[in-house]
């Protein structure tokens, strides 16, 4: 299997490329920090399966992931991702992940979902399990976060992790008025009056550390 990875920490592609080099039937053939790469090696490398980072710089994993499977909707894509899997992972099988894998659990768990993707199938965990389930279940009101758009997503969090208006604005490569008016969308959204309850409404529901 000829595989890509995504992510913007170099220890962790070191630990990546670690673990698929102890599998004899796996290839690691390229590997990017942030999705302008990822996109420019899957457009030239023979790939069959993608490893990408949830949070990176500039266009986010999510992002990412949606702009995959547009143009190469057969490939699995696999999302790791450091946040615990009720915050995220229901949200990224629906986008059409192969699979959600924790990085805390990476070691153990990575070439389990790989192999499960490559057979065709979606790897999830036990924990993503009893969340998909819960999920089923329950047709309670969702998180008012689960309205945001995904550009919309990625500015709040940057938001809340205390990056300012023109630091976005060069991250994302759009204008400062063009943040200004996503962060007045966000907080209409959301219900919320400031930035500060903004930070608390992040924390609260663990979108940041």
């Amino acid at each position: 299997m000829k595989i890509l990875i995504a992510d913007d920490h170099p220890i962790v592609r070191q630990g990546l490329r670690q673990i698929l080099a102890a599998e004899s039937d796996m290839d690691l053939v390229g590997e990017a920090k942030n999705a302008s790469e990822m996109l420019g090696l899957a457009r030239k490398l023979e790939w069959d399966i993608a490893i990408i980072d949830y949070t990176m710089p500039g266009r986010s994993g999510i992002e990412l992931l949606r702009e995959l499977k547009r143009s190469y909707p057969t490939r699995p894509i696999l999302v790791l991702s450091m946040h615990p899997e009720d915050v995220n992972a229901v949200s990224v099988l629906r986008s059409g992940a192969a699979g959600y894998v924790n990085k805390e659990t990476a070691s153990e768990e990575l070439t389990t979902a790989i192999r499960k993707a490559a057979s065709g199938g979606r790897y999830v965990s036990h924990a993503v399990a009893e969340l998909l389930a819960a999920d089923l279940e329950s047709q309670s009101e969702k998180p008012l976060h689960e309205s945001l758009s995904d550009r919309e997503y990625r500015v709040m969090w940057m938001i809340a992790s205390g990056h300012a208006i023109n630091r976005i604005a060069k991250d994302l490569s759009l204008s400062p008025n063009t943040i200004s008016t996503y962060r007045a969308r966000i907080l209409k959204k959301l219900k919320l009056k400031d930035n500060a309850s903004l930070v608390r409404y992040a924390i609260k529901f663990r979108l940041i550390e």
